[in-house]
């Protein structure tokens, strides 16, 4: 079965329970392999068989219970819901003024000046433009909800404040009717009105904080380009969308724009400054032929490009999809909120009506109003909903900014654990580019010009590194390849054959040699280095010996320190022979490693680890070690330019910087750590402030707690959650 993944943003969720509501929606549609609403970026991420649904049905189905779904994908639809939340934000800023403004005298009101004449007419007719202008979302939410048998936090504050209100009115009105009975019958506008006012001014404060949970994806989309100049096909230049751009059109970069789209440089030179991608801090020097991607800054020079991969397929537009996807996911920890917030809002009106009939029973009918209207009021499943996303979007967006793509919340949430980075050596610990350090030359200097160039050739026919390290190194001497012909024969894993000119040659390992019949002398065979020989000779004599070296990377040794520092223990793995790799080990400080393993044996090797109790890390080039980054428990790819293999991996390093590793180990920490932060004090706000709300303390300390507070503190639960997720961003 061939299934659809798709990220849609998700309107009018008000809490945590709708993104349960929603979600639950979503999963009992038929041809739905898995969704998951994120109440923190209001997005619902979903997986599905094309063959049995699609994006129209979806949008119905949520449609039906109160919610809606964009699936306009256009740039246009794009723009118009940025605009919408925009109006939305602006639109909430001034209810919440209106209220406020309200709010305040009514509360002044209330608790000081009671008793002045027409108080609670004053009251009423102050709270009510409250009760119908900013709280009208909310009655409007609890009425939709309640048609299609479900509730959600809007609910609450329509229940409660609506009770308030219309108890209040009633004692306003027929004030005798509870003096009859021997009871005071008291107004709760203040209540009413403070509350909205609240609830409204903590769902601003929660908005505000959210946008800033988002600004590191903001920042990549803003990396884009929107317009860019193309030439026609009579080579005149006209400025059209980048979502007009096809493969194979010939653009015009001027100095100082961005890049529109991945291609290849045409005509022109000029440097670009890719620092967003591959992190180098200088400018690099782009000529015809050479690669440039969108999103990148061009210099001083103008060039002409051909378009090469546009639209979603650019580097930029995968690594923003990754990072939607990532902040979209959930983490494991998560579970338990979404099944407390499924179920949050009916238990509490239970919660509700249960405290009201306890107080009624034993004769305080007032206070036990007063009390379940506390209870609606200060439970805040909204805590819960955003304790694990905000962190999440905040960690995961942290990490992109610094050059580190995380591919979803499981894998942040699991990084944490790691105790064990099983490490490969060529491309990821060295450069990955060996070099000639040591050669001789066992020839005259007549014969070794052309003995020289024939190598050159020969080097020239397979595209081994060690080879077009060879071939370099020739060239800095100044010997081109000869212009020869020939058989040539690739000998796996030892070298190459070459008949020319019908003598035949030997280019390759010491065991090549040996099966030619070659003498090598005694201190060519004897080295504990970390360099690697390469040999050549004719049928009968060793002409040359060239010792190469693929050196470590400069912030390597550091980087191993660091994971050492954090409790990780580095193995380090390699194909290479075992004089080679103990050299790099002892030269990095790395206790433990294994020499000339397959690529097959490096997932074997984890595996084995694994089944020891440990939590694995794998850190490769994404392609060669794709069977061991599938099977580590973190697999973490190394990026290497426009081959960015951001699909092999958990991890992905942009910037081929191993201090990465580190840092985006340390950045689980700090997130999986606000995580727990927030549900802890998410949890703890509501274990102890219901029933405090409900009346506990009261027999034992005659404390009840005001609604006004009450709407207070649940206002003030979510934006703390927010808030603390934000550490992040400065951390």
């Amino acid at each position: 079965m061939t299934t659809v993944k798709k990220t849609y943003p998700v309107l009018h969720m008000s809490c945590a329970s709708c993104a349960a509501s929603a979600e639950s929606i979503l999963q009992a549609q038929e041809g739905v392999v898995s969704a998951a609403v994120n109440f923190a970026n209001t997005s619902a991420a979903v997986e599905f068989d094309p063959e049995k649904t699609d994006s129209t049905a979806l949008q119905k189905a949520l449609q039906s219970v109160g919610y809606d779904l964009v699936i306009d994908e256009s740039e246009e639809a794009h723009a118009e819901l940025e605009a919408r939340q925009q109006a939305d934000f602006q639109a909430l800023q001034r209810q919440v003024i209106l209220a406020l403004a309200l709010a305040l005298p009514v509360m002044l009101i209330g608790m000081l000046a009671m008793d002045m004449p027409y108080a609670n007419e004053i009251m009423w007719v102050l709270t009510t433009p409250v009760m119908l202008l900013p709280g009208r979302r909310f009655f409007v939410s609890a009425w939709k909800q309640l048609k299609h048998r479900t509730a959600n936090m809007d609910t609450l504050v329509a229940l409660s404040t609506g009770v308030a209100y219309g108890m209040s009115v009633f004692n306003t009105l027929f004030p005798h009717y509870w003096h009859e009975r021997g009871l005071h019958g008291h107004v709760y506008f203040e209540a009413a009105a403070v509350v909205i006012a609240f609830i409204l001014l903590g769902k601003w404060l929660e908005e505000k904080a959210k946008r800033g949970t988002a600004s590191a994806l903001k920042k990549l989309m803003g990396m884009q380009a929107k317009v860019a100049t193309r030439l026609n096909e009579y080579g005149f230049p006209e400025t059209v969308r980048i979502s007009d751009i096809q493969a194979g059109d010939k653009l015009q970069v001027r100095a100082g724009e961005k890049v529109p789209v991945d291609g290849k440089i045409v005509e022109g030179e000029s440097f670009i400054d890719e620092s967003s991608m591959t992190g180098e801090p200088l400018p690099a020097f782009k000529q015809a032929g050479d690669t440039v991607w969108a999103g990148t800054m061009n210099g001083n020079n103008p060039f002409v490009m051909e378009a090469v991969q546009v639209g979603s397929r650019t580097l930029l537009a995968q690594i923003i999809q990754k990072v939607q996807e990532a902040q979209g996911s959930k983490a494991p920890i998560q579970q338990l909120a979404d099944r407390i917030a499924a179920v949050f809002v009916p238990v509490v009106i239970g919660i509700s009506l249960l405290t009201f009939a306890v107080w009624y029973a034993f004769g305080e009918p007032m206070q036990g109003l007063f009390a379940a209207i506390t209870v609606l009021v200060i439970a805040c499943p909204c805590a819960l909903g955003l304790a694990t996303p905000t962190a999440i979007m905040v960690g995961i967006g942290k990490g992109a900014e610094k050059g580190i793509l995380i591919k979803d919340a499981a894998s942040l949430e699991l990084a944490k654990k790691m105790d064990v980075l099983v490490v490969d050596k060529t491309g990821t610990l060295t450069q990955g580019k060996p070099k000639v350090v040591h050669y001789q030359w066992f020839t005259d200097s007549a014969e070794q010009q052309s003995a020289a160039a024939l190598l050159a050739a020969i080097e020239q026919q397979t595209q081994h590194p060690l080879a077009e390290a060879i071939v370099h190194h020739l060239a800095e001497q100044g010997i081109a390849a000869a212009n020869v012909s020939g058989s040539f024969e690739s000998i796996g894993g030892k070298g190459i054959r070459a008949t020319v000119g019908g003598a035949t040659y030997h280019v390759g390992s010491a065991q090549l040699m040996r099966e030619a019949g070659i003498a090598l002398p005694d201190e060519l065979t004897s080295t504990q280095t970390a360099q690697t020989q390469v040999f050549f000779a004719d049928s009968s004599r060793l002409l040359a010996a060239f010792a190469l070296q693929d050196l470590p990377k400069p912030e390597a040794a550091e980087a191993i320190r660091q994971l050492t520092d954090m409790g990780i223990a580095v193995h380090m793995l390699t194909g290479d022979n075992h004089a080679t790799a103990q050299a790099i080990a002892k030269e990095l400080g790395i206790a433990h490693f294994q020499a000339e393993v397959l690529p097959h044996q490096k997932a074997d090797y984890i595996a084995e680890l694994q089944a020891q109790g440990h939590t694995v890390g794998m850190a490769g080039d994404g392609i060669n070690d794709s069977a061991a980054l599938a099977r580590a428990d973190v697999g973490i790819a190394m990026a290497r330019g426009a081959d960015i293999a951001i699909d092999a991996a958990a991890v992905t390093l942009m910037h081929n910087d191993l201090r990465k590793i580190p840092e985006a180990i340390h950045l689980s920490r700090r997130t999986a750590a606000a995580i727990r932060q927030n549900l802890f004090w998410a949890f703890i706000y509501n274990i102890i402030g219901i029933p405090v709300a409900a009346g506990l303390l009261y027999p034992f300390t005659g404390f009840m707690l005001n609604p006004m507070l009450a709407g207070a503190a649940m206002a003030l639960s979510s934006v703390s959650v927010v808030s603390n997720s934000l550490r992040l961003k400065w951390a």
